[in-house]
C-alpha cells in the first residue's frame, strides 16, 4: 500500500501541474478531462491520507510521541531523495536571509572559516546577469506576440525562480564556508554537502591543484571531490574510512577528500600541526 501511495502521488502531481498551466494559458480542455483529472487527484489525496493515518497510528502504538510519530510517518511516506530536495529548498531560502544579515552558519568563536565562493563568483555573476536579461527579453517577446496571460505568467514565474535559485546558491555558499576547528575539519558545499572530519582521522593535508573534477560532489575509488568550477586545490588524507552522506542521501566511505579553498595555504596553516599518535 505504501509503494502504491508513493507512486500515485508522484504520478498525479505533474499531471495536475500540467493541467493548471494549460488552463492558465487559455487552453480549453474538455470538461470530462478536467472532471476525471480532479477526481483522480481527490482519490489520491484520500489514499495518501489513509496511508499516513495508518502509519501514524502504528508509530503511536509503538510508543512514539506525536512529533516523533509524525516525523517517522513523513520519512516512510516521502522518499529520502524528495525529502532532501525539500530540505535544500528550505535551507537555501533561509540562506538568503542569513546572507543579508551577514551571518555565517556553523562557525563558532575560535574556528577558522575557509571560504570557497571566490573561485566561482565571477562565473556566477555572469550567469545570473544572463538569466536576468533572458527573463526580461522573454517577457517582452511574449507580450509582443500577445501570448495568453496564463502562459506568460507561468514562464515569468519559472524564470524568476531560476534567478532566486541562483541567488540562494550564492548565499548558501557564502554563509556556509569550510571550517577548521579544534575538533577537526568541516567540508561543505552550500546546503548540499556537510562532511565533518575528526582531527584524529586526518593523517596529512597538502595543496594539489586539479582542474578536471567531475561534478560538484563526486566519489570515486574512496576519494571524495568537492569542487568549485571543476577545481580542487587541497587534498586531505585520512587514517581510516569515513562515512559520507552524499547530497541525495546515499552513504559511502572515503579515505581521501579533495576540496577547493580560496586560500589553500590558510587551510594548511590552521590544520597544522596535526595531532601526534600519542595525543
Amino acid at each position: 500500500m505504501l509503494k502504491v501511495a508513493r507512486a500515485a502521488m508522484f504520478a498525479v502531481l505533474p499531471a495536475e501541474l500540467l493541467i493548471a498551466v494549460l488552463l492558465l494559458s487559455g487552453v480549453s480542455l474538455p470538461l470530462p478531462v478536467i472532471v476525471a483529472a480532479e477526481t483522480l487527484v481527490a482519490a489520491v489525496f484520500v489514499l495518501e491520507t489513509a496511508v499516513a493515518w495508518r502509519l501514524f497510528r502504528a508509530e503511536r502504538r509503538g510508543g512514539a510521541d506525536r512529533r516523533a510519530a509524525l516525523r517517522a510517518t513523513l520519512h516512510l511516506l516521502v522518499p529520502v531523495k524528495v525529502r532532501r530536495i525539500m530540505e535544500f529548498e528550505l535551507k537555501s531560502a533561509l540562506s538568503l536571509l542569513q546572507w543579508v544579515a551577514r551571518r555565517r552558519v556553523g562557525v563558532s568563536p575560535g574556528d577558522a572559516a575557509v571560504p570557497y565562493w571566490g573561485g566561482q563568483s565571477t562565473m556566477w555573476t555572469m550567469f545570473t546577469f544572463a538569466m536576468v536579461v533572458e527573463t526580461v527579453g522573454l517577457e517582452i517577446l511574449l507580450r509582443a506576440l500577445e501570448a495568453p496571460d496564463g502562459l506568460r505568467i507561468a514562464v515569468l514565474v519559472l524564470d524568476l525562480y531560476g534567478i532566486l535559485y541562483a541567488l540562494a546558491l550564492a548565499a548558501a555558499c557564502v554563509t556556509r564556508p569550510h571550517v577548521v576547528s579544534p575538533a577537526g575539519l568541516r567540508v561543505r558545499y552550500g546546503v548540499y554537502l556537510d562532511v565533518r572530519v575528526p582531527r584524529e582521522l586526518i593523517s596529512s593535508a597538502r595543496t594539489a591543484r586539479n582542474y578536471n573534477e567531475s561534478g560538484m560532489v563526486s566519489v570515486q575509488d574512496g576519494r571524495l571531490g568537492v569542487a568549485v568550477s571543476s577545481q580542487t586545490n587541497v587534498v586531505v588524507e585520512l587514517t581510516e574510512p569515513l562515512t559520507v552522506i552524499r547530497p541525495l542521501g546515499e552513504s559511502t566511505e572515503v579515505t581521501q577528500i579533495r576540496l577547493f579553498a580560496d586560500d589553500p595555504a590558510a587551510v594548511l596553516a590552521v590544520l597544522r600541526p596535526l595531532p601526534s599518535p600519542a595525543a
